[in-house]
């Protein structure tokens, strides 16, 4: 594989004093940087002239500004750019990846060149190949993931400050570990020997805040952050401050929870790991492997009743949208579990052409390497059930707010986190607790679940907070 990539422009400062004139918000700007379409076309052209029988080629251009600043100081100012172009080629069964940030005509030439020849040395893979020109999308919606304000340095750091300044504000924050807020955006083109070619842009915004309550040994940290496509959906900053300060302030003087099999409730700010686990179990590679702990369980209830977790790469202005996925197949709404039930595999070209079955339109790539299966936004539906009423019944258990380490096991579906939270009594928050570990299996977990009706959308994969029957809590 011939790889070259590299930084086009970067700049940095840290711990500069910030300017304390007033600055605009935000400035509308020209779209970012594009590739002339035209090229990809002519990059088709001279792999097939190198000898190729197919190929296809990605582009992505990508700008961002981060900042960051603690205890009213900036700490951090970086703008970074930088283009890229993978091509991939394919000769019979064989295939081969290319990647450069040199767009002349002549290096791409040569490139194609090089990737057709490393293509004859490679072994063949029976599943590899593009997309049959009857599955390419020739259509897509708009899902209006392009905010075409690009904020100022300046702009970033006044939230960044608004954050810090609200959170050192509620009483018992002791300290600081800063704020951060970043603006970026991405473009991207596919272009195949098919005769598939598209593109989108994508913003994103993002704001967080992590501070410290109370002093010594006794002193506790948390966390607040808010992340959107728009700047205009953004969790305000002085809302993800007082979180961040009341969240830390709530943990202070933690006790020991009892070891024992309980109800666990999980708060929506860490639930979506859970249906993080379930993407990874029912991705198309894992399957055809035979690695995954639900590789038999296709038709399956692996839920319980009234489930549903969906996947909707066109959910406007959806941190995890996508018009078309990265083998230019169509992308859809799909109930992943309907009413328990597992439906479906998420799948791209090879791994359905290695379970005969049909791609489901969940290819992701880079520049460098194959396409592989991924999730859009990926989240369960809301139940019926407040959080009080969820937790309402619980003589004793556990609510947690935060979890530390990962340890679980993909293929026997094995659960072991370390966790910290509340501890329930009597169907109410008692006490802070921490240093527990919980436990179980993900099979048994998942058919024990029920959401809340708090369901918020912060990332690409998100749930409510749910509540899960008899785990094992372990205080160390």
């Amino acid at each position: 594989m011939a790889k070259a990539k590299k930084t086009l422009s970067r700049t940095s400062a840290k711990k500069a004093t910030p300017k304390k004139a007033p600055a605009k918000k935000s400035q509308r700007t020209p779209s970012a940087t594009a590739v002339d379409p035209n090229l990809l076309a002519d990059l088709m052209k001279w792999a097939k002239a190198a000898g190729a029988d197919a190929a296809d080629a990605l582009y992505v251009h990508g700008e961002s500004i981060s900042v960051a600043q603690r205890l009213g100081a900036r700490e951090k100012l970086e703008s970074s750019e930088g283009r890229d172009l993978g091509l991939r080629v394919f000769i019979g069964k064989r295939q081969a990846f290319v990647s450069s940030t040199d767009f002349s005509p002549k290096s791409l030439k040569v490139l194609a060149e090089r990737a057709v020849d490393m293509a004859r040395a490679v072994p063949e893979d029976p599943v590899c190949g593009i997309a049959p020109e009857e599955l390419l999308v020739r259509k897509w919606p708009d899902l209006d993931m392009n905010d075409r304000r690009r904020p100022t340095a300046k702009a970033l750091i006044e939230l960044a400050a608004e954050a810090e300044d609200a959170a050192r504000a509620v009483k018992g924050v002791t300290n600081s570990e800063g704020a951060e807020a970043a603006w970026g955006r991405s473009s991207v083109m596919l272009a195949a020997s098919n005769g598939f070619s598209g593109g989108y842009k994508r913003s994103g915004f993002s704001l967080s805040c992590a501070v410290l309550a109370g002093e010594g040994t006794g002193m506790e940290r948390d966390y607040e952050w808010t992340s959107a496509v728009h700047l205009e959906d953004l969790m305000s900053a002085p809302t993800v401050g007082r979180n961040a300060g009341k969240f830390a302030v709530r943990r202070l003087h933690p006790k020991k929870a009892v070891s024992a099999r309980l109800p666990v409730v999980y708060d929506r700010r860490v639930s979506g790991s859970l249906i993080g686990h379930l993407s990874g179990a029912i991705n198309g590679r894992g399957i055809a492997r035979g690695t995954s702990f639900l590789k038999d369980k296709m038709g399956a209830k692996v839920f319980a009743d009234g489930i549903r977790i969906l996947d909707n790469p066109h959910r406007k202005r959806g941190l995890g949208s996508r018009p078309f996925d990265a083998e230019g197949l169509a992308c859809t709404r799909m109930a992943v579990i309907d009413d328990g039930v597992l439906t479906t595999w998420l799948l791209d070209l090879a791994s359905a052409r290695q379970l005969n079955l049909k791609p489901t339109g969940h290819a992701s790539r880079g520049t460098s390497g194959p396409p592989g299966p991924t999730t859009s936004n990926f989240y369960l539906e809301k139940g019926k059930q407040s959080v009080d009423e969820l937790i309402g019944d619980i003589k004793s258990g556990l609510f947690i707010t935060d979890m530390i380490g990962s340890g679980v096991n993909g293929v026997t579906g094995d659960y072991s986190r370390g966790a910290s939270g509340f501890w329930i009594e009597n169907g109410k928050l008692a006490y802070p607790v921490s240093g527990i570990t919980v436990a179980g299996n993900l099979k048994d977990m998942f058919l024990a679940m029920t959401p809340a009706n708090d369901l918020q959308f912060k990332g690409s994969t998100n749930a409510p907070t749910v509540r899960i029957e008899g785990m094992t809590i372990a205080s160390s």
